[in-house]
């Protein structure tokens, strides 16, 4: 199996290890809860536009897909989705605190640039040979990773996004898995520290 492949369908799980280490060396004393929660909040609002954009098809444990999605947040950066993730868990590194919060920040960093790195060179190479030329173009216009501030329109295709209770049903097992990590964070920080 590609590891590129391994890393796509299991990308909800493998930073099960990176939580654990975030949890063990927790501490109030490091712990920068303003910055982090809103980093936090910034992350999951990125992810909700883009969720609500792509839809479900943000679900999928195959690679592919039926069309291009270049509206909301998809127009400004490429992987909005992954950047919400990245800003989500920096965040909660942030409030998660410890003696050494900026050698546990830059750590998570690394371990999402490196999987994602994986992640996307398969997607790239899959949406490429779906979509040609229309993704080339996209492509060249909008950055992988720091959102353009001005929004593409040459050749966007404009859907409609879901509705934002569909959205949030989506989105359900994310905001699920945010809410355990800080009460997990928080019972460890306060109640066993």
């Amino acid at each position: 199996m590609d590891p590129r492949e391994f890393f796509f369908r299991n990308r909800s799980y493998t930073p099960i290890p990176l939580v654990l280490v975030i949890i063990y060396f927790a501490d109030k004393e490091g712990s920068i809860w303003l910055p982090g929660v809103i980093l936090v909040m910034l992350g999951e609002w990125v992810r909700l536009n883009g969720v609500r954009h792509a839809g479900r098809r943000t679900r999928t444990r195959r690679v592919g897909a039926k069309k291009l999605c270049t509206s909301g947040p998809f127009a400004h950066v490429r992987n909005p989705l992954y950047l919400g993730n990245m800003m989500i868990y920096s965040g909660i590194v942030l409030i998660a605190g410890g003696a050494i919060p900026w050698v546990m920040l830059a750590a998570t960093l690394l371990f999402f640039a490196m999987q994602y790195s994986l992640i996307i060179s398969l997607e790239e190479e899959t949406l490429d040979k779906l979509f040609g030329k229309d993704y080339e173009r996209y492509k060249k216009a909008v950055p992988r990773w720091i959102p353009r501030l001005q929004r593409w329109t040459a050749g966007a295709n404009e859907s409609s996004p879901s509705p934002w209770f569909n959205t949030l049903k989506f989105e359900k097992r994310t905001l699920q898995t945010i809410a355990a990590f800080l009460l997990v964070l928080i019972i460890r920080v306060y109640l066993f520290s």
